[in-house]
């Protein structure tokens, strides 16, 4: 139960969905009938059969059983169908006077919601006798009291109604007097003395009869009380009520010992006889101990605190008494007024703590709702906060349903704490609140996400086996099993890709592991798609891209492409000695299978014949000439060029040169002699011979010259086997220099000369052609 508060409702719940409901209730009611003081358990009806169900319907949609009385007197055995009484009921204690009393149940079911409307009638037996309030009453009677005069008797009380309750009076057999049994309103039976002959003071002043009060139980039960008589002197006057019936209204909260009203009497005779008293006039128990009368001035006031929701009007007969024993009668109509002193009351018939998500249209909990005040004050209405996603239903007889308005989703909220509010419409409003936790329960309904779309992972190299390289991670916003993640390779789509054989991943945790070592130049990158699967029901996944990237270690020594060093002569350079400083030998050509800085090739001069004669460029592996040739020096030697990367540790190859120093090589090429500015004035004999004998030599050259080169021209015409012949273009691009353009130089090129009738392919000898030396020098 809630606290009393003042409030505005939340939410009104629209009274047109009531009817929306009423096709689940079923319009006839059950009727039962049943004995009072039945012993508790026993059988009352076979509502399976009653209700049209199968064997074990009841059980299976959860049937419950509510009394209108707010009590569980009955029970119900789901599994049979009978309906058994939980404990005696007394029907005195139910239903009071009522003679007709029904005990109001409720019978409803779930999956889908359905309401049986039953009655439960409580028979009465003989089980109280009449019984007098008192043990004896005083009547005093005048003298000159005529025959046929009616005095009334004490009234017995017996609480059982119908054939069992009062009957009949009788009284002690006499002369005087007998007893007239009269039937007033309300069903109640009251009982007068009828005096039978005139009464004479001084033969007889005083009779002791036995009034006795019968009911018609079989056998019947009876209670007596002693009427004592007194014959009074006479008193010809009884006083009388100025108004009479009276009416009042009394709030239900008037506080203890309020004045209700006061009564007046008046009696016309004097002295004694015109004193009147004040009183009940043979009141309930109930009355007595709700009211009380001033003897003296008639004023009635409260003894206990009202209660609308039980007694709702009071019938208060009073009399008044004069001093000769003479009396008036009078009513008094007390109307109780209902004040909203109740909060509603809400009792939970049926809840759902936890309901499954994504589950629309799901009954949460059924409960009724009640107030005891009246009118307004009775009146309700039951609300739920409007930030939750649930709504109200009215069903039946006060009976509401709880259920969800739209599918929950547990990932955005996994608990929902709902406050019902009940609140009359009295003044001041009353309100009951109770809450309840609802939890929501997971389905799978979200894949696992990867925290990146694609992951980049970076490997050096000749990596030890097993190698954990990096991880991957994917979360699952659901919980339980359903975000338990196993982690799994997928299909490569690459078939040349053994990726089995490459990476491996663990199922629990996402790491990945290298399972040989790598070799960049074999394989540089690699990709793949990992997934990430769920273990709900169905299982749910997603996959991320991995990429791989295989970092370079310093692996592979320089490789000598030019000379070739496996040939099967040894590679000669010839050098002119006219050739001057600066002149290029030679370009050792190199690579390396690394890449990046681990490629950066450079060359030194390792070791020479005659150092300082010749000299290698650093970065390029040109030999050249260090400095003029002379005819001092040696006709052979034998270079040692040292070629190295930049890697860490660096890594190196060697190559050996020979050199060949000849005179007169491709004279015409060479470029010509510097002539002196000052020349001496020789003999002009002199210099006429050398001219001649130089004129005379460079015609037999020419003529040596053109005769070979006729002969070649016959020879190859003639298809001889030996050929020389000048090649066109450029070297293969594929010769790498220091660079790294990947070819070399193209400002270089050889005349080549074979050995026609060796068969061998031997390489005779290789010169530059100068024209195009000295435009390269010419442009430096």
């Amino acid at each position: 139960m809630g606290k009393l508060q003042r409030v505005q409702p939340s939410r009104q719940v629209i009274a047109f969905i009531f009817m929306m409901f009423l096709s689940q209730i079923r319009p006839e009611s059950l009727r039962y009938s049943v004995e009072e003081e039945t012993e508790s358990g026993s059988f009352v009806a076979h509502l399976t059969k009653d209700l049209g169900l199968g064997t074990g319907d009841l059980a299976a949609r959860s049937v419950r059983v509510m009394s209108d009385d707010y009590k569980q007197r009955l029970l119900l055995d789901p599994q049979t169908g009978d309906l058994l009484l939980k404990e005696k009921i007394d029907r005195e204690e139910l239903c009071g006077p009522i003679e007709r009393c029904v005990l109001h149940f409720q019978v409803f079911l779930e999956m889908p919601v359905q309401f049986f409307q039953g009655e439960l009638w409580i028979q009465d037996i003989n089980d109280h006798s009449p019984a007098f309030t008192d043990r004896e009453m005083l009547l005093k009677i005048p003298e000159n009291s005529q025959p046929g005069t009616l005095f009334p008797l004490k009234v017995a009380q017996d609480l059982d109604v119908g054939s069992n309750g009062l009957q009949k009076y009788t009284i002690s057999p006499n002369s005087h007097f007998h007893v007239l049994t009269r039937n007033y309103s309300e069903g109640k039976k009251y009982p007068d003395l009828v005096q039978d002959k005139a009464l004479d003071r001084e033969e007889q002043p005083e009779f002791s009869l036995i009034l006795m009060a019968l009911d018609g139980g079989s056998p019947p039960r009876s209670g007596t009380i002693t009427v004592r008589i007194l014959i009074m002197d006479v008193n010809d006057n009884a006083p009388e009520f100025v108004h009479t019936p009276y009416e009042v209204q009394v709030l239900e909260n008037s506080p203890l010992d309020s004045p209700v009203l006061s009564v007046l009497a008046r009696d016309a005779d004097a002295g004694n006889f015109g004193s009147v008293s004040y009183g009940l006039f043979q009141p309930s128990d109930e009355i007595k101990q709700t009211f009380s009368i001033n003897e003296v001035t008639g004023e009635i006031r409260l003894r206990k605190k009202l209660d609308f929701e039980k007694t709702k009007s009071y019938h208060v007969e009073i009399e008044a008494i004069d001093g000769g024993g003479l009396s008036g009668k009078g009513t008094v109509f007390i109307e109780v007024v209902d004040v909203n002193d109740n909060a509603p009351e809400l009792t939970i018939s049926s809840l759902t703590s936890s309901i499954p998500e994504n589950a629309p249209e799901t009954i949460v909990s059924i409960f009724r709702v009640g107030d005891r005040d009246s009118g307004d004050n009775g009146k309700m209405t039951c609300s739920i906060p409007d930030n939750v996603p649930f709504i109200l239903k009215p069903t039946f007889k006060n009976f509401y349903t709880l259920v969800t308005e739209s599918p929950l989703d547990r990932e955005s909220r996994a608990e929902y704490n709902i406050t019902i509010t009940v609140t009359d419409m009295g003044t001041p409003r009353l309100k009951t609140e109770h809450a309840i936790t609802i939890l929501v329960s997971d389905v799978n309904d979200n894949a696992p996400a990867f925290s990146q779309t694609s992951y980049t992972l970076l490997v050096r190299e000749n990596n030890s086996p097993a190698l954990h390289i990096g991880s991957v991670s994917a979360t699952d916003r659901d919980s339980g099993t359903n975000a338990q993640i196993t982690y799994s390779l997928l299909p490569n789509q690459d078939p040349h890709l053994p990726l089995a054989s490459l990476v491996s991943i663990n199922a629990d945790n996402g790491q990945l592991f290298a399972l040989r070592a790598l070799d960049f130049e074999a394989l540089q990158a690699f990709e793949f798609h990992v997934g990430a699967t769920d273990q709900g029901s169905p299982l749910l996944s997603s996959q991320a891209l991995v990429r791989v990237v295989v970092l370079d270690d310093n692996d592979n020594p320089p490789f000598v492409l030019y000379p070739m060093q496996n040939a099967s002569a040894p590679c000669t350079e010839l050098v002119p000695r006219a050739a001057e400083q600066g002149y290029l030998v030679t370009k050792v050509v190199a690579v390396d299978g690394d890449s990046g800085q681990n490629a950066w090739l450079s060359y030194q001069l390792l070791k020479a014949t005659e150092p300082g004669l010749f000299g290698v460029w650093a970065h390029n592996g040109e030999v050249r000439t260090a400095r003029l040739l002379s005819e001092r020096d040696a006709a052979r030697h034998r270079l040692v060029v040292l070629v190295k990367d930049n890697g860490e540790p660096p890594l190196s190859a060697s190559v050996t040169l020979h050199v060949l120093l000849v005179d007169g090589f491709s004279q015409p090429y060479l470029p010509l002699p510097e002539v002196a500015p000052e020349r001496s004035q020789g003999d002009s004999l002199t210099v006429y011979l050398v001219i001649a004998l130089a004129s005379v030599s460079s015609l037999f050259l020419f003529s040596v010259l053109v005769f070979v080169v006729v002969r070649l021209c016959r020879r190859r015409r003639a298809g001889a086997p030996g050929v020389c012949s000048v090649p066109e273009g450029h070297f293969p691009g594929h010769l790498v220099d220091i660079s790294g353009t990947g070819t070399l130089s193209q400002s270089y090129q050889y005349e080549v000369c074979l050995a026609g009738d060796s068969g061998s392919g031997e390489f005779k000898f290789l010169k530059p052609i100068f024209p195009n030396l000295l435009i390269q020098d010419s442009g430096n």
